[in-house]
């Protein structure tokens, strides 16, 4: 799965792994505000890495959680799904809006290997100080650079530069970012 190749979601071990993921997920979307160091504690374990000051708000989904690497200062607001059947790498600072969508896996086009059940995966990285919004689907094997916004409802299939507004489906660079400095 990790490698890029077919896999089988059924297989015990990927089974193993994602009732683990859907029962902390569970546990998480149960909690309250009021359960800060709860929620820490269960990202920790969820996930493969976590920076410092990361908020999800519940509900959140992901597939196995053990293949998202976090960053600092990470906000995904309600909603938000990420299908880690491959790596997820967020860096710091990023923001994600309402029903963001970042899916690794993808279904092969040939449709006697999609029959089979076979599913493919491809990473995904979302450098630092990105901005994603509402609804926004992240497809896989997308590369998102530094100091990016990603405009809502933007379908990205392709890598995006930093220093950019993009949005569209499909998402395209819409303006460079110049600082003010």
């Amino acid at each position: 799965m990790l490698a890029g190749e077919l896999y089988l979601a059924t297989d015990p071990e990927l089974a193993a792994d994602s009732k683990r993921a859907r029962r902390l997920s569970r546990i998480y979307n149960a909690t309250t505000e009021e359960e800060a160091e709860m929620r820490s504690q269960l990202l920790q374990e969820l996930f493969a890495k976590i920076g410092e000051k990361v908020e999800i708000q519940p509900p959140f989904r992901c597939d196995y959680g053990s293949n998202i690497y976090i960053g600092n200062n990470l906000y995904m607001n309600y909603g938000c799904v990420v299908l880690d059947c491959n790596i997820v790498e967020i860096g710091d600072n990023v923001k994600c809006a309402p029903y963001v969508q970042i899916y690794t896996a993808y279904h092969p086009t040939d449709p006697q290997i999609r029959l089979s059940g076979k599913e493919l995966a491809a990473p995904i990285k979302i450098g630092n100080n990105v901005w994603i919004g509402g609804g926004a689907i992240i497809c896989p094997g997308v590369i998102i650079g530094d100091n990016t916004t990603i405009g809502a409802g933007s379908v990205v299939i392709k890598d995006i530069p930093a220093n950019v507004v993009a949005a569209g489906n499909p998402c395209k660079v819409i303006r460079r970012i110049n600082y003010l400095t």
